[in-house]
């Protein structure tokens, strides 16, 4: 089941943090009552969002940090981030050893810095876009808790919605974090620390001010009671956060750690209050309804557990007129309403018990939305482009289990899988086939290596397979337009045989006196139609395979607990990787990573990663991370499936959007509006 991403993503630099803070990024931590468009079969579940409300990886920006200023004392023209030179006492001796200190808006590792200090509004929102209404919308499954920090319990993405991190992205700008609940932020050009100073204004929704103490106060509480790899990974990267002043906070860097990546992990960092927890005795790391006060644009309303959850838009909310949130925000009440059959939900949405869907399956796409509400122009039917990076989705392999340690296992195994037959007579063509983990950018490995990627790899050849070097990336195997491909079966067959796993009287394969046994295990009913197929090619291969469909509950404790063969699952992956890579992809804490479903690790990589943190300019970034691209495939850790570039979505004809939408996010919660006339005139016909 894959992860809910985050509906309020941070930034290209940023996401690895957040991911670490709750179980919805990355890169996104505990799986979440998903809602329809994560758990369809045809879903294509988006990249976490680098630069925007809903989940997308931006493909633009350039080359270098991008300054927004002059920063005296330094060549602004070299500085990271954007900004003008701090003179204030307390930073004064700090810029005699580490230079000068830079003071900015807005931040970035490597790409150019859209907006100035003196935007107005974000270039892809309607600034006059009106206030009002109710956006509602659906989920399938089941959640039991509003606390999505933690192992125990479900929680939705909804539970995510009241908090603000200290900066935070854009739809439109692949590499900057901007200030949201900071004014400015002050580093030095060894990026040795960051300064936030925060918006005085800025209050909970209780009323109460969110200060310095609420900031250190939060970072402790993830580093005592957070998820596991919150605490492993940022603990080490940021040992410590001083608060300065009311409105002043320090947080400390590793001497040791690569500066790449931490102001933007620091800037990620969501805000509660302390007084709340102090008050409630509550803790992180438990599972609970109650949630203490955020300092964003929504609260929660109403929660009705397995029904219903409901939030409203805070008529005080203190950020309202931040030209970051102009024509943002803009409904007064949002809705996901819970099912547990997805018939039943499509269905709810013709009666009009909801008026917003995101359709993933192609199925349902295709063949099902010909009804009259479709027909009499009262809903909306319409494919939106979607410009951002495609997660890497596919049957996952636990490489914890011996019997898939074996790489000519993993590609038998994936030979069964037919992509063309699949799309052409299941999924009515609409989908197409993922090659790599950063599938249509500039980071996909292409044909042989080359330039800088294979110097790289050169570099890690004793710790790779000498193919990797000279031979093109490895792309997904063909088949035909049979549910069984016979020429695969064959190839199959061999690398099994090759492999020791030889068959029986009884037609199974045996290698040790252990028979090879797949199970697949999903919790959707939805998937039965993709899954039932490949487990019968599998037979047919000699394997014991089975598909086992359980309730949402068994699922979620079986994968935290790594105890499946094979999951339908993704890597969400970003257009600037760093520090996140290793979250995904990293040796350390790989066995309990909740990023790293495989449990993948490979020193190659390792290393690889490692360069991808000490980049210095984008073309550098970009090589390392196509030589991981290129591991990763050969490594063949996951069955890879497909992607769609549209979102397809269904609505009641009374929501506005931008047009054209920005290139990396839907935007729906976000930017998109009510229309009262519009709702009036569907409620007067009977429609609503």
């Amino acid at each position: 089941m894959p992860k809910h991403p985050c509906l309020r993503s941070p930034s290209a630099v940023s996401r690895g943090l957040a991911g670490l803070l709750a179980g919805v990024a990355l890169t996104v931590l505990v799986p979440l009552a998903q809602p329809a468009q994560a758990q369809e079969p045809d879903v294509e579940t988006q990249a976490q969002s680098a630069a925007g409300t809903l989940q997308a990886d931006p493909d633009t920006g350039a080359e270098g940090a991008a300054p927004a200023g002059t920063t005296e004392g330094a060549d602004a023209a070299t500085a990271p981030g954007a900004g003008t030179t701090d003179t204030a006492d307390e930073t004064a001796t700090d810029a005699a050893v580490e230079g000068a200190i830079i003071t900015a808006h807005a931040f970035s590792d490597l790409g150019d810095i859209k907006y100035g200090p003196d935007f107005e509004h974000l270039e892809y929102v309607n600034p006059d876009a009106p206030k009002g209404g109710e956006l509602s919308t659906w989920a399938r499954g089941t959640f039991d808790s509003m606390n999505p920090y933690t192992r125990q319990g479900r929680a939705h993405a909804y539970s995510t919605l009241p908090y603000e991190s200290i900066m935070t992205s854009t739809a439109d700008d692949a590499y900057a974090s901007y200030c949201l609940l900071c004014e400015t932020l002050e580093y030095p050009e060894t990026q040795d620390w960051v300064i936030f100073n925060l918006r005085p204004e800025a209050t909970f929704s209780d009323g109460t001010p969110l200060t310095a103490e609420d900031v250190a106060f939060t970072f402790n509480l993830f580093v005592e009671q957070g998820l596991p790899s919150f605490r492993v990974s940022v603990g080490r990267l940021i040992p410590r956060v001083e608060v300065l002043d009311e409105h002043r906070v320090k947080f400390h860097f590793n001497p040791d750690a690569p500066r790449k990546g931490l102001i933007g992990q620091a800037g990620a960092m969501v805000v509660m209050s302390k007084a709340w927890f102090e008050e409630t005795g509550a803790r992180l790391d438990e599972s609970r309804l109650t949630q203490p006060p955020g300092s964003g644009p929504y609260m929660i309303d109403d929660v009705q557990v397995n029904r219903r959850i409901t939030v409203r838009r805070n008529p005080d909310y203190w950020g309202e007129d931040l030209p970051i949130n102009v024509g943002r925000n803009n409904f007064d009440t949002m809705r996901v309403e819970f099912f547990a059959d997805t018939n039943a939900a499509f269905e709810a949405f013709k009666a009009g018990e909801y008026t917003f869907r995101q359709e993933t399956s192609s199925l349902t796409w295709a063949t099902q939305y010909g009804f009259p509400g479709i027909q009499n122009g009262s809903i909306v039917k319409e494919e939106l482009a979607d410009g951002s990076l495609p997660a890497a989705t596919g049957f996952v392999f636990n490489l914890r289990k011996e019997k898939f340690q074996d790489p000519r296992v993993r590609r038998a195994l994936g030979l069964m899988y037919n992509f063309t037959w699949t799309n052409d007579t299941l999924q009515y063509g609409l989908f197409a086939q993922r090659d790599s983990f950063w599938q249509n950018s500039d980071l996909a490995a292409q044909g042989v290596p080359e330039g800088r990627e294979l110097e790289l790899l050169e570099k890690v050849a004793d710790k790779i397979d000498p193919e990797i070097l000279t031979e093109p990336a490895v792309m997904p195997h063909e088949s035909g337009d049979r549910q069984l491909d016979r020429r695969n079966l064959r190839e199959a067959s061999r690398l099994l045989d090759e492999a020791g796993w030889e068959t029986g009287q009884d037609g199974l394969r045996r290698k040790d006196g252990q028979v090879l046994s797949v199970e697949l295990l999903e919790s959707n009913p939805s998937f039965d139609r993709i899954f039932v197929p490949f487990v019968d090619n599998l037979k047919r291969l000699g394997v014991d395979a089975r598909y086992s469909r359980i309730d949402d509950a068994q699922y979620t404790a079986r994968e935290r607990d790594g105890d499946f063969d094979m999951i339908y699952d993704y890597y969400r992956n970003g257009l600037e990787e760093g520090l996140g890579t290793g979250q995904r992809f990293g040796c350390e804490d790989h066995l309990d990573s909740v990023f790293n479903p495989a449990s993948y690790c490979s020193e190659a990589v390792d290393f690889l990663i490692e360069r991808t943190i000490d980049a210095e300019t984008l073309d550098e970034m970009q090589a390392a991370v196509r030589a991981i691209d290129r591991i990763l495939r050969h490594s063949y850790i996951m069955i890879p499936t497909y992607y769609n570039d549209a979102y397809w979505v269904a609505y009641y004809d009374m929501y506005g959007h931008p047009d054209p939408l920005p290139p990396y996010a839907l935007g729906v919660e976000d930017f998109w509006w009510y229309e009262a006339d519009k709702a009036e005139a569907l409620k007067a016909s009977g429609a609503l």
